[in-house]
């Protein structure tokens, strides 16, 4: 019986009263697949990985650091003689091990340099130089395979010191950023940070480059800064033609972003009056613009909302009412518009909130005393329910009296401040939610903000945290 336990436990025992025996069994494996030429084997069975196994074992025997030492010169000299022999992959095979076990660096420079020269040999160098020329005769600098750029790159990734390739794609490339300022000056933003791109990709290095990214970084930031003055100005498609050119040249820019969303807000309120005043295909044509280029806004649903009650508003009107019944209709009109304002009814519900009866009123009697009496009544009473519902931090009945205010005097200076407070009260009150952990409203609070004025105070900063709560959230 104890003659059977000791012939099946017999090696699990050795390894465990002998560990030495193990790894002296490894360094011995090792040796031998180092003398049968087999360096490593993605089965185990390389003298590699038995030399890194009996080292894992004990760090501390020099047997193992030696053994692969002498695996890494034997790789070293497999890579010299497969470059000898013209066996370019498996040269690169073996210096990609030589290096990984780390031979001396500067042998392995020596090697690396025989390897490429030969490479260089058989590709042909001076074919791929003369093509190149040729190319570059020809004007076909770039966009092809057998362009100019393109074959004295692949000269340079062959031989990185060949001075005519060097010179020729330097002249090339600055000839590129010549190109890239013609166009700058012409105002083809798109067209100037392709042709940089384009030359940084072959040079990142190139001594005109930086000069050049300058230039297109001025030019952006004037770009930007008339966009905003066509903006301010009411000159929307020029404002939208200029945000445009920058994110075209400049990718994802926050600033040219935030200019989108202010004049889709603008948009949004131009179909707002343009619907008050019953233009209605004027409207559309503005509302479209507005989803466009901000399709989440708030102030874009809005617009959408009020351009329906207008249209049924109108709709309402038949074509024509005898005074009497005109005036009837209008006191009618008049005393809806008082009960709607005693419920705090401003913008809804649609055809019966304050604005709607006081607009249908409007369009039977315009100059009517008692109409243009109730318009500035209106007006007065949605700017002091905006204050008193704004100190209450009841931002969405806030909200409601700012459109009232803004449907019925859409001009007035003080909106600009009002509209900027209102949207830092998203932000406080969508902050204070997000401290407790509600980031669905958060980020509606967002929403709402950006839709009432995009460049409110603290809208980046608090834009930042909702996305960093979101992510958390994942």
């Amino acid at each position: 019986m104890l003659l059977t336990l000791l012939a099946v436990f017999r090696q699990p025992l050795a390894n465990l009263f002998w560990p030495d025996t193990r790894i002296q069994q490894l360094l011995d494996n090792g040796q031998a697949a180092l003398g049968a030429g087999r360096l490593t084997a993605p089965d185990g069975t390389g003298a590699r990985q038995y030399f890194e196994a009996a080292q894992a074992l004990d760090s501390d025997r020099s047997e193992a650091r030696d053994g692969l030492a002498r695996v890494a010169r034997t790789a070293l000299e497999q890579a010299r003689r497969a470059t000898a022999r013209g066996d370019l992959a498996a040269a690169h095979t073996a210096l990609a091990l030589a290096n990984e076990l780390q031979v001396p660096r500067a042998e392995a420079t020596v090697v690396a340099e025989q390897l490429r020269e030969r490479e260089a040999a058989d590709a042909g160098i001076e074919s791929l130089l003369r093509q190149a020329r040729q190319a570059q005769a020809a004007g076909r600098l770039d966009g092809e395979p057998n362009a100019a750029l393109p074959l004295f790159q692949r000269v340079l990734a062959l031989q990185p010191g060949r001075i005519e390739a060097l010179e020729a794609r330097e002249d090339m490339l600055s000839d590129l950023l010549q190109q890239a300022g013609t166009v700058m000056a012409r105002g083809e933003l798109e067209a100037a940070g392709r042709l940089i791109t384009q030359v940084r990709g072959y040079d990142g290095g190139h001594v005109d480059l930086p000069a050049a990214q300058a230039s297109l970084a001025r030019a952006i930031d004037e770009r930007l800064r008339r966009a905003d003055v066509d903006l301010r100005r009411g000159r929307l498609a020029k404002a939208a033609e200029g945000y445009r050119a920058v994110q075209s040249a400049a990718g994802e820019d926050a600033r040219a972003r935030q200019g989108i969303e202010r004049l889709g807000t603008a948009y949004a309120e131009t179909a707002r009056r343009q619907a008050g005043d019953y233009r209605f295909s004027e409207a559309e044509s503005a509302l479209a613009q507005a989803r466009e280029l901000s399709p989440q806004s708030p102030a874009v649903r809005e617009a959408a909302q009020y351009l329906e009650r207008a249209r049924a508003s109108r709709a309402s009107l038949p074509p024509s009412v005898p005074p009497r019944e005109r005036q009837r209709r209008m006191e009618n009109l008049l005393a809806g518009m008082a009960q709607a304002e005693a419920r705090g009814d401003w913008m809804t519900p649609p055809g019966e909130s304050a604005y709607d009866k006081l607009r249908a009123a409007q369009a039977l009697a315009p100059d009517d005393p008692r109409v243009r009496r109730a318009a500035t009544r209106v007006l007065s009473a949605a700017q002091q329910c905006f204050e008193q519902e704004w100190r209450g931090n009841r931002v969405r009945r806030a909200q409601s009296c700012l459109s009232a205010w803004q449907a019925i005097r859409p001009g007035d200076p003080a909106l600009v401040e009002a509209r900027r407070r209102m949207a830092q009260k998203w932000i406080a009150v969508g902050d204070e939610r997000l401290g407790a952990g509600d980031v669905v409203f958060a980020a509606q609070a967002l929403d709402e903000a950006r839709g009432i004025d995009a460049r409110a105070p603290g809208l980046s900063d608090f834009a930042e945290r909702v996305r960093l709560a979101r992510q958390a959230q994942r």
